[in-house]
């Protein structure tokens, strides 16, 4: 049996069965544990941990689009999505969620907020309830369950609601982490600093985090050669070398999400044609794969 040293053990097995399924593999969702992500996961890791606080500590993790900001939050999201504990004398079975992940609605709406958070427990509710009777509901949830800290993604939605909704909102996650005593956790693009403007109250209570774009330095190449070991290919490819590097920079711009797709069509096109190995030449084939804030290119058929 061939061993495949460069990749890691988990990769493995996937090289015994066929081109098809390595291929769909390179589809798969995955979590590289790059310095960055881990130093915010670990900030994130001590909102859940920190003792029960009159004003928590929130966070507001900013970046550019598809770059990597939802991926990290999941990844932390997973590790606390529902926790049970049976008590020693009554032996009855507790369940928490410690942390709630929903998306932001589309718009500044305080009523849609509270869909969204209920929507995660499962709960049931009439679109005709009353703010106030849906809040009411959902304070009872978080309390049973425990919730000690609230992520809110693609929290720069809100700016899309006039100035009284937003404020309307913001005031909302404001009194549930008062009277919950939960950290906040917004997510989006550095719009999303404008919307704690909405009030120097809410501005004070976050700490801004920003994930930026990749440089081309240690910090990338390093990144590269975690991607040469979870990549299916039977040879390794020398990411992290000069001249491939700066190759994939310049065509992903430092894109986490850019550079992602470009390692998997390089890599699936690495198996289609045997060579097993991402080369310069077939990275020039994918150069058209331009940065997110660009155009792409029109497929023709």
């Amino acid at each position: 049996m061939n061993n495949y040293a460069h990749l890691i053990d988990i990769v493995q097995p996937i090289m015994l069965l066929d081109d098809e399924v390595r291929i769909q593999y390179l589809y798969e969702d995955r979590w590289i544990g790059y310095d960055r992500a881990k130093k915010i996961i670990s900030m994130l890791e001590d909102l859940v941990k920190q003792p029960t606080k009159i004003r928590p500590v929130s966070l507001l993790l900013v970046g550019e689009s598809n770059n990597g900001k939802t991926t990290i939050i999941k990844e932390f999201y997973k590790k606390h999505y529902l926790i049970s504990d049976r008590d020693p004398i009554s032996g009855f079975l507790d369940v928490s969620k410690p942390v709630i992940l929903v998306e932001s609605p589309p718009k500044a709406e305080e009523k849609a907020l509270y869909f969204a958070l209920l929507d995660d427990f499962g709960a049931p509710y009439r679109h005709t309830d009353s703010a106030a009777k849906l809040r009411s509901q959902l304070l009872y949830l978080m309390r049973k369950f425990n919730v000690k800290v609230l992520v809110i993604d693609e929290i720069h939605n809100l700016l899309s609601g006039s100035m009284t909704n937003q404020r309307e909102v913001m005031n909302a996650l404001k009194y549930l982490s008062n009277v919950l005593n939960i950290s906040i956790v917004g997510v989006g693009t550095k719009d999303a600093v404008r919307v704690l403007h909405t009030d120097p109250q809410h501005a004070s209570r976050f700490d801004v985090v920003e994930l930026p774009k990749w440089e081309i330095d240690l910090d990338f190449r390093n990144l590269l050669v975690s991607y040469q070991h979870i990549l299916p290919l039977k040879k390794a490819s020398d990411l992290a070398g000069k001249n491939i590097a700066t190759m994939l920079y310049e065509i992903s711009m430092g894109n986490l999400g850019d550079l992602n797709r470009l390692l998997i069509e390089c890599a699936k096109e690495a198996i289609l044609t045997g060579k097993e190995e991402i080369t310069i030449n077939i990275i020039a084939k994918f150069k058209s794969l331009k940065p997110t804030s660009g155009l792409r290119k029109i497929i023709n058929f």
